[in-house]
């Protein structure tokens, strides 16, 4: 049995971010995750396979739990849930504190950088993103 790694990422909060509410608009969240998923992708897998592949998402569903302002620290936890074929699905969670901002659940294909082509991994690969799970 093997869980998923988790990948923590600071999100800075810019001015642009902020809506006319005062508060972080929904897009913001979108790029965040976007932003934190390939940063998962880039500093878990080997260089030769990062410059071999691309990632380009399917699906992004948020669930907003609370605003977030301009001068909060917000941490991004990025788990890789599963592998199938040339997707991944992957869990994000963005927190402040203890604070959950809002939950992504969101689904990605790798593509051949060269052929613009889906593509499939390597096991070794996958399982850079995972760590077994040791029972006495």
């Amino acid at each position: 049995m093997s869980r998923a790694v988790p990948f923590h990422v600071p999100i800075p909060v810019d001015p642009a971010d902020i809506d006319f509410m005062g508060h972080v608009n929904n897009a913001s969240y979108l790029k965040w995750v976007q932003d934190a998923v390939i940063d998962h992708w880039r500093s878990l897998a080997p260089a030769d396979a990062v410059a071999a592949h691309l990632w380009v998402a399917l699906k992004h569903e948020i669930t907003y739990r609370r605003p977030t302002f301009l001068g909060d620290e917000v941490i991004a936890t990025v788990l890789l849930e599963k592998v199938q074929g040339a997707r991944a699905f992957y869990e994000t969670i963005l927190r402040r504190g203890e604070d959950v901002l809002a939950e992504v659940k969101s689904s990605w294909c790798c593509i051949d950088a060269q052929t613009l082509r889906p593509a499939r991994l390597a096991r070794e690969v996958i399982a850079r993103f995972f760590t077994e799970i040791v029972h006495p």
